[in-house]
């Protein structure tokens, strides 16, 4: 018997995460599974062989890939020569949607089955590439409930498995425990600084938020705890750049590079970038303002294509303002304090936004997306053979 062949390609930190998950309940049913493609350190940690590394191409916005282009290009190249040199029978897409779209034409070209895992939002912005989609994928597993209607209504064979992050986010030790570990008591206030896992998040909202925790602590009566996670695709030197130093001297600011879940329980409330941090920290309960900044060339663009009531993923779910947005020249030291201080200091802005929290938990349903996800995965490995054998 052959082994089995998969190629996943991922970007983002939370991409590798999710496909780490996705390939482990797939080897458990496929023990002799062959996997290469792009990810990071959680797929190469199960044995994938990383013909890319994900970091070099992770970036968000128009305006800024473009720096990024020349990796995204050999990236293509790289990956479109192992599709056609040592054809997989299945391609799995994880995010990343310009990209992965591009390199599943290649594979629809090569008789290749696309299976994308967390699809592009094209509910969001550009929903033209729906058309897209249809063409080139056959078959999406979605994890937000309301996707799957939406592609379906529009042709696209969509499936509702999950959220996997209702699978991923757990925490290793209680809010005590982990103030412990770091030398602090249960009654210390502790504030997560979460910038994002992309360099350009880094350089872009590090500054702001490390000031909004020092107008934080001149205006709070005890010293406050920060905690700072460093996610694999970023180094010190980032940090360094960001300006970390200057504010380190000032305030007491923790780097966490493991058990970021914790962390974040951990936390009396958080300043977040925009992304899918926003669902993590509504799953553990976490109260939060998140932010959302961009070079305002992509801004402009961005605005005169999305068209959504709310950027981040917390309040696209609950359906309404359930976390104060910010968003571009709103992303001030300023008016992130703000609302932070008021969350902290009037009980009833709390309680309200803890129980929003609860029904955005409440509205992703039940764990297990990973193994429903390769269930879909399996079951286009065998009719893609059952259709080689006719």
């Amino acid at each position: 018997m052959t082994p089995t062949k998969i190629m996943i390609v991922t970007g983002e930190a939370s991409g590798d995460l999710h496909g780490a998950n996705l390939l482990r309940a797939l080897q458990a049913q496929l023990p002799d599974l062959v996997v290469c493609g792009m990810g990071g350190q959680e797929l190469a940690s199960l044995g994938m062989d990383i013909l890319f590394d994900a970091a070099k191409v992770s970036v968000v916005g128009i305006v800024e890939v473009f720096p990024h282009l020349p990796d995204v290009f050999k990236a293509q190249r790289l990956l479109r020569r192992r599709l056609q040199t040592d054809r997989p029978d299945l391609l799995i897409l994880i995010d990343l949607p310009d990209f992965n779209l591009m390199l599943a034409k290649k594979a629809k070209s090569l008789g290749i089955p696309v299976f994308y895992y967390i699809s592009p939002q094209v509910w969001g912005w550009r929903s033209g590439r729906v058309k897209t989609i249809k063409k080139r994928v056959e078959k999406l597993g979605v994890i937000f409930p309301f996707e799957a209607d939406f592609f379906r209504e529009r042709g696209v064979d969509a499936e509702y498995v999950g959220n996997p992050l209702l699978d991923s986010v757990r925490i290793l030790e209680d809010r005590r425990a982990f103030l412990a570990r770091h030398g602090l008591t249960a009654e210390t206030t502790s504030i997560g600084l979460l910038p994002g896992s992309r360099k350009r998040e880094i350089a872009s909202l590090l500054p702001v938020f490390l000031g909004a925790a020092r107008l934080m602590q001149e205006q709070f009566h005890t010293r406050l705890a920060f905690f700072l996670p460093q996610a694999s695709t970023i180094t010190d030197r980032d940090l360094e750049e960001a300006g970390l130093a200057d504010f380190q001297r000032d305030l007491d600011i923790r780097i966490v590079k493991d058990d970021r879940y914790s962390m974040m329980a951990a936390c009396d409330a958080v300043m977040a970038a925009s992304g899918t941090v926003t669902l993590e920290l509504a799953i553990l309960q976490v109260p939060m303002v998140v932010c959302y900044k961009l070079s305002p060339l992509t801004y402009r663009l961005a605005k005169m294509m999305v068209k959504l009531d709310h950027f981040s993923l917390a309040n696209l779910i609950a359906g309404y303002t359930a976390v104060p947005e910010l968003l571009q020249d709103e992303v001030t030291p300023e008016n992130i304090a703000d609302e932070l201080m008021a969350l902290l200091t009037i009980p009833e802005k709390m309680h309200t936004m803890k129980t929003a929290l609860q029904g955005i938990k409440h509205k992703l349903g039940e764990a297990g997306a990973s193994e429903k996800a390769a269930a879909v995965a399996i079951r286009l490995l065998q009719k893609h053979h059952d259709d080689r054998k006719q």
